[in-house]
């Protein structure tokens, strides 16, 4: 499937650009698209590069976690719900923490956290697997909540907000949180309905009815704070539980009587290996996704969507705001380029500069975390992982346009 997508992106570049070299007013579309190969071919390496250190420190602290049963005691919170929409891990496996830590700092916005603790549950999980080629069925579940997990905190977004004028930059807290919340239920129910999953099961139910109870709760508190005192008590909490974590983890494993610094060491042994091993899945599909971007193909898809809309006799506002969703699950940097371009254009209050903002925030860089996760452990067969991932990408775009009319409209 993913090789499939990937030549796809490819072979649309290329015709995209020849049709505009030839018949469009594009003439130097081929040295856009060449350029931007280039451009992508350096940026993976500037990401693995990047992800070095902090692979590397936090698979140290991991490790160390792991040893003094930390991780095993992490997973118990958890466990229930895991182990029955995750059938094949077994109830003590260490996967189930590396996955409710993952979680975790996903749901706090702590991407820095989240990456290494998704790398190293693909490899907890990895170890479950009969065909290492393949992707199990929970890794693929998991790839699902990565891509459309939901974010309490999506600082960033009220931050360029702000930068762009807008009169409350926290409007669209509330709207991000509905169309996250759609996108990861959907994806959760279709994967589910594909793996046979029960999802009327009494402990799902359970566990699903807490966590969308504590998520009302988060939205009442924060809604009613300013764009200052949000950012500064997220930002308060989300780094305080995670330093408290790591305090936790070093002073656990000296009470174990562990010698933590050589634990440390030969963890972060293991961050600086994966970084590299992941700049040719890297290169691959940000190269792929820089010649579609530059070929001017999002132009014409969104140009003929506008057109259809229009010729129905429907509201093509939402279409200003398609740029964002389109780019979203393929470049975090151009999506947020592409939403900040929005605002100036239209304004930061307009409908389609907020209806932008809230695209950013309701999905996640699909391709990018299928890349590195596939990636951390070699897996070449991904299944039926990107189309359950995209479909939890459409449905959060389609929930972001009705919340948005629904908001703001």
């Amino acid at each position: 499937m993913l090789h499939r997508i990937w030549l796809s992106f490819i072979v649309l570049a290329f015709l995209a650009t020849v049709w505009q070299a030839f018949f469009g007013a594009s003439p130097g579309g081929f040295q856009d698209v060449m350029q931007s190969v280039t451009s992508m071919a350096q940026l993976s390496v500037d990401i693995a590069i990047g992800l070095i250190g902090v692979l590397a420190f936090w698979l140290g602290i991991f490790e160390v976690a792991e040893k003094s049963g930390m991780i095993e005691k992490f997973s118990r919170v958890l466990a229930p719900f895991l182990c029955r929409i995750m059938p094949d891990i077994p109830r003590n496996h260490p996967a189930l923490g590396s996955i409710t830590m993952n979680m975790s700092a996903n749901v706090l916005g702590l991407d820095n956290a989240a990456t290494p603790f998704g790398i190293k549950a693909m490899q907890d999980m990895q170890t479950l697997a009969t065909d290492k080629e393949t992707l199990t069925n929970s890794q693929i579940l998991f790839l699902v909540l990565n891509t459309s997990s939901v974010t309490l905190f999506p600082i960033a977004v009220f931050l360029y907000r702000a930068e762009q004028g807008a009169a409350q930059p926290t409007d669209v807290f509330i709207p991000i949180l509905l169309a996250t919340s759609a996108s990861t239920m959907a994806g959760l129910i279709i994967t589910c309905l594909v793996q046979r999953v029960n999802l009327f099961n009494r402990v799902v139910v359970l566990y699903l009815a807490g966590i969308f109870g504590l998520l009302s709760a988060v939205i009442v508190y924060f809604s009613h704070l300013a764009a200052k005192e949000l950012a500064e008590q997220s930002a308060i909490v989300a780094n305080f539980l995670l330093f408290s974590f790591i305090v936790a983890v070093l002073v656990t494993g000296w009470r174990r009587k562990l010698d933590t610094y050589e634990l440390f060491i030969d963890g972060a042994k293991k961050g600086f290996n994966v970084a590299v091993s992941l700049i040719p899945f890297l290169l691959a599909m940000l190269v792929a996704i820089g010649m579609l971007r530059a070929s001017g193909i999002m132009d014409m898809v969104v140009n003929g969507i506008g057109y259809l809309v229009t010729a129905l006799g429907g509201d093509p506002r939402f279409v200003d705001g398609l740029p964002t969703a389109i780019m979203k699950p393929l470049s975090g940097s151009g999506a947020r380029a592409l939403m900040i371009e929005t605002m100036q254009h239209h304004g930061a209050d307009s409908f389609a500069g907020r209806l932008a903002s809230v695209l950013q925030g309701s999905t996640e860089t699909t391709f990018y975390v299928i890349a590195v996760y596939l990636g951390a452990v070699g897996i070449k067969h991904s299944r039926y992982a990107v189309a359950c991932c995209l479909a939890a990408d459409f449905a959060g775009i389609f929930a972001a346009i009705l919340v948005s009319y629904w908001f703001f409209g």
